[in-house]
């Protein structure tokens, strides 16, 4: 999938999640879209993955081109990775963030995070004043 391509999933995807307390963030390479914290799905050139939970994964995976997302060598349970083939249409697309949001939705949200400055350490050979 070409960066042209990820830009129209973005964009598609944004269009099927209206709701005002959905969070567009830059995470994995990728663009993801949370709610309350918590990731819902995320868009890339390799297509969508989205958060389904562990309970939703046996379903998840028997669609085609779904498969468990795995974080190098080690499994991710309960997030799905959907090939483009997947989410051509609107409909396939919407049908993932539904499944990921009847999940994500149930969750608790998560804390606000505040940026807290790291205390500053002089460079060697300098000292600090």
């Amino acid at each position: 999938m070409s960066n042209l391509m990820e830009t129209v999933l973005i964009e598609r995807t944004r269009a099927l999640i209206p709701d005002d307390n959905v969070e567009q963030k830059r995470m994995f390479g990728s663009t993801c879209f949370m709610i309350d914290g918590n990731m819902l799905v995320c868009a890339s050139r390799r297509g969508l993955m989205a958060r389904v939970g562990t309970e939703q994964q046996a379903e998840a995976v028997a669609r085609p081109f779904a498969s468990v997302c795995r974080m190098g060598d080690r499994p991710m349970p309960g997030f799905i990775r959907v090939e483009p083939e997947g989410i051509e249409s609107d409909d396939d697309l919407k049908s993932w963030i539904e499944m990921a949001r009847s999940y994500v939705s149930a969750l608790p949200p998560k804390p606000a995070k505040t940026k807290t400055e790291k205390p500053k350490t002089p460079k060697p050979g300098r000292t600090a004043k």
